[in-house]
């Protein structure tokens, strides 16, 4: 298992100003816009894990929670349960099959055109039956594909193998549209894999990111705990505290979405 760990630039100074400029582009939300939350590359229990579990909880938003198959085992999947507790606010689901990535040229990704249909096929199903074993009823039938992208063939094996929907990228959209019947349940706003490396220009990127999503209606917000510092958690514990209390933004999960 391979996780990479680099702490965006944001994540080191915060503008003076932070609370205002949030509530302000909070409030360009126009009325009734749905907000959900996504983190990414969940298996292993830690205190990362745990903090962001209880931030989401303190504030009763739901949050879906995109599971590695092949890192989950039954002694961490009931780590996380007893740190996540019984709540209705989880989505647990599929991200993947082990985040590997076989592409060869052009962007990673684990489910690309460089495998054949039977490969990524039986990792997909490998993937559903194992969280299906381990997580019973937690398990919802989601598919969310590792660096957010897979291909035209990927696409039609999701939609006959049972998944309700999938999450990727808002761009990817374009790139390989989907059956009627596969639901794309797009994030389109991006907290921790950020590539600015001056604080002030990473949050300028955040807030016209944000404000541009929640200009849809729609905002779907992407986290990864394990690229997370103090100063990300309180920003976090930050934004919920103002999502849940806003009067035009209305946090769901996916099924939320559907």
């Amino acid at each position: 298992m391979i996780v990479k760990n680099f702490i965006s630039a944001l994540w080191n100074a915060f503008p003076a100003d932070l609370e205002q400029h949030l509530e302000h582009v909070l409030d360009t939300a126009p009325r009734d816009c749905r907000i959900f939350f996504r983190a990414d590359d969940v298996a292993v229990p830690g205190k990362a894990m745990a903090r962001m579990l209880e931030i989401f909880r303190t504030h009763e938003i739901p949050l879906c929670m995109a599971v590695v198959p092949a890192w989950l085992n039954a002694s961490r999947w009931q780590e996380l349960r007893a740190m996540a507790k019984d709540s209705s606010l989880w989505c647990w689901h599929q991200h993947g099959w082990r985040h590997h990535n076989h592409q060869t040229r052009g962007k990673k990704g684990e489910f690309g055109d460089e495998r054949t249909e039977t490969a990524k096929q039986a990792d997909i199903e490998r993937g559903r039956d194992k969280l299906s074993e381990l997580m019973g009823p937690a398990f919802q039938p989601y598919f969310t594909p590792p660096w957010n992208r897979f291909d035209q063939q990927t696409a039609a094996i999701l939609a006959r193998t049972g998944f309700h929907a999938v999450s990727r990228s808002a761009g990817e959209g374009k790139k390989v549209p989907l059956p009627p019947e596969l639901p794309d349940l797009f994030i389109n706003t991006d907290l921790h894999t950020r590539n600015e490396t001056d604080p002030a220009l990473g949050w300028d990127a955040l807030f016209a990111e944000l404000e541009e999503a929640l200009a849809t209606g729609r905002c779907g917000v992407m986290l990864h705990h394990q690229r997370t510092n103090p100063a990300a958690f309180d920003f976090l514990d930050l934004l919920l505290q103002k999502v849940a209390s806003h009067r035009r933004l209305h946090a769901v999960g996916f099924d939320g979405l559907l």
